[in-house]
């Protein structure tokens, strides 16, 4: 009988499964949401949830027993700094289990497990530590200069693409008159031969009357 060995085995070695905990652990804290098979969505909901109730202390100890499962200071620090506060009025659940259906292959049900919240924890600005903020303005100000900057960039493509089109727009009218005036031309030319083909007509007829009426 299994007494005293509750949890899921998911295929490892105790230390294996411990390794593959501490990680999906840490990129839970580090993104708020991962993607992954139910099992271990379900066995890393207790181990995520020790360790947010430990951030919710904040003494030198529960960091220690974090930094046992954590080896990520950053993330350590986030967790402590913005998620543990963020929680403090709640007692327990922190985390959720979304299902997401069978995985293409091999049919196994997947789910995402997101901490309750995060889609409202985007910068923290109740309870991120000046550092955090400091940085996020720091990051957020570059980012508007290359918004503009490519606006500029992209103004100036548009006023040179006009200006191209409306000197293809004139040389095509250029072209156009060129072929009118050719065509003028030919048409005058075409003219002037068929006039002086009539004249041409008219004189052999009359020479020929005079050559007639001499003869008589």
């Amino acid at each position: 009988m299994r007494h005293g060995k509750r949890g899921r085995k998911l295929g490892r070695t105790a230390s294996h499964k411990k390794a593959t905990m501490d990680n999906m652990a840490t990129s839970l804290f580090m993104h708020g949401a991962i993607r992954t098979t139910r099992p271990k969505a379900k066995e890393l909901r207790g181990v995520a949830e020790r360790l947010i109730t430990f951030a919710k202390r904040g003494d030198l100890h529960a960091r220690r027993m974090v930094l046992r499962r954590i080896r990520n200071k950053v993330v350590v620090s986030k967790l402590f700094d913005e998620i543990g506060p963020s929680f403090s009025d709640r007692q327990g659940g922190y985390t959720r289990l979304l299902n997401l259906g069978p995985r293409r292959g091999d049919a196994t049900e997947v789910c995402l497990i997101e901490l309750v919240g995060s889609e409202r924890r985007v910068d923290f600005a109740d309870t991120a530590s000046s550092d955090v903020v400091t940085s996020a303005s720091q990051v957020e100000a570059p980012v508007t200069e290359a918004t503009t900057e490519t606006d500029t960039e992209g103004a100036g493509e548009a006023e040179v693409l006009e200006a191209e089109e409306a000197e293809v727009v004139d040389e095509a009218e250029v072209v156009e008159a060129s072929d009118d005036s050719e065509e003028s031309d030919q048409e005058e030319t075409v003219k002037a031969e068929s006039n002086d083909q009539a004249e041409s007509a008219d004189g052999s007829e009359t020479d020929g009357d005079e050559g007639d009426e001499k003869t008589a």
